[in-house]
């Protein structure tokens, strides 16, 4: 499995928003200029993430994007799921998969499983409050000027 460009930049402006969140939409200018991504890629992230029900955005005057639920009830595997899809590394195994007509003689199987359940089971278990947590473990909310 390997998280492409599109879902590093998916987490970072996720966190981003996690980082700002006081129930109040950020302006995709403002998340651009701290994360440094180019609008246009963004754009297209958070039309990913807003259609997988992660974030929402509004258009217009006060408009931009907010996270749909608080920062300590998304995970990054939601994040990352959004825009990557499933994790599973075979198409043998995860959410969807279909049953396989070699699995009851497929000596490699639980070798996909298991990985595919350490690698959801790891991303379930961050949260992006976690992420945004400083040293001390307190979450460092911080306001936007908006």
């Amino acid at each position: 499995m390997k998280i492409s460009t599109r879902g590093r930049y998916a987490l970072r402006v996720t966190v981003d928003l996690a980082e700002h969140y006081c129930g109040k939409y950020i302006p995709l200018k403002d998340v651009v200029k701290r994360q440094e991504v180019s609008q246009k890629y963004l754009e297209n992230i958070t039309a990913t993430l807003s259609a997988a029900g992660v974030i929402e955005g509004l258009h217009g005057k006060g408009g931009g994007y907010k996270l749909t639920r608080p920062p300590e009830e998304i995970t990054v595997a939601d994040v990352l799921k959004a825009v990557e899809g499933d994790f599973a590394t075979v198409p043998c195994v995860g959410e969807n998969a279909k049953p396989c007509p070699r699995s009851g003689g497929c000596r490699t199987i639980s070798v996909w499983q298991g990985l595919y359940r350490v690698v959801s089971e790891y991303f379930n278990g961050i949260t992006l409050a976690d992420l945004i947590k400083k040293e001390d473990g307190k979450i460092d909310w911080k306001k936007t000027s908006t």
